[in-house]
């Protein structure tokens, strides 16, 4: 039987995380991953560190975040929240990963105004960009093996890849086409396998 949307993960603590702990460790998150790669920062805070969740879990909530529409951290975030802790989760995630780091935001884009001019801020500016692409490719890497459990998978990974960043079709059409696709092939390899995983 699977685990319901509110039970703890298997390698998380006995007890679920406060809300204060769910908020704050969303609001370190927003507040010191700098230059993007969030979901990156996600992985190691929340797997790694905390062992709030697994990392098949993670990786399943980031499928279905980058699935929705909005911002892919954001949607993340309410789900790692609802996983946790349900509704109330979920919204003192989502509140932890956008309000301290807007404030912030705020005061550096003031600030940045005033610096704008000054070459040094530049350079510091690509070297964050820098680390972050990597952050993220190190992500999209750990995601794609996971997802390529077998020939199909990979083809389907293949298939969106090449037509959207190759041919340069529309995302949400692809997304939109491959998706079902994707969804019918899990199923009916799940069924082969005996709805086994």
């Amino acid at each position: 039987m699977r685990p319901s949307a509110t039970s703890p993960a298997p390698d998380s603590p006995a007890h679920a995380p406060t809300l204060g702990q769910i908020f704050t460790a969303f609001a370190k998150i927003g507040l010191t991953s700098f230059g993007g790669g969030l979901s990156g920062w996600m992985l190691r805070e929340f797997v790694q560190a905390r062992r709030w969740l697994s990392e098949a879990e993670f990786l399943s909530g980031l499928a279905l975040a980058q699935a929705f529409p909005g911002v892919n951290v954001v949607n993340l975030s309410i789900w790692i929240g609802f996983r946790l802790r349900g509704g109330r989760g979920a919204f003192m995630a989502a509140l932890g990963m956008i309000v301290p780091p807007m404030t912030t935001a705020i005061i550096l884009a003031a600030l940045f105004a005033e610096l704008s001019h000054s070459p040094t801020v530049h350079v510091v500016l690509a070297g964050i960009a820098a680390a972050a692409v990597g952050l993220s490719l190190q992500m999209g890497l750990r995601a794609a093996y996971r997802a390529a459990t077998g020939p199909l998978p990979i083809l389907v990974m293949v298939v969106v890849f090449g037509t959207i960043f190759i041919a340069g079709l529309p995302l949400l059409w692809v997304v939109g086409l491959m998706a079902p696709v994707s969804i019918l092939l899990a199923y009916l390899r799940l069924r082969r396998g005996g709805g086994q995983p």
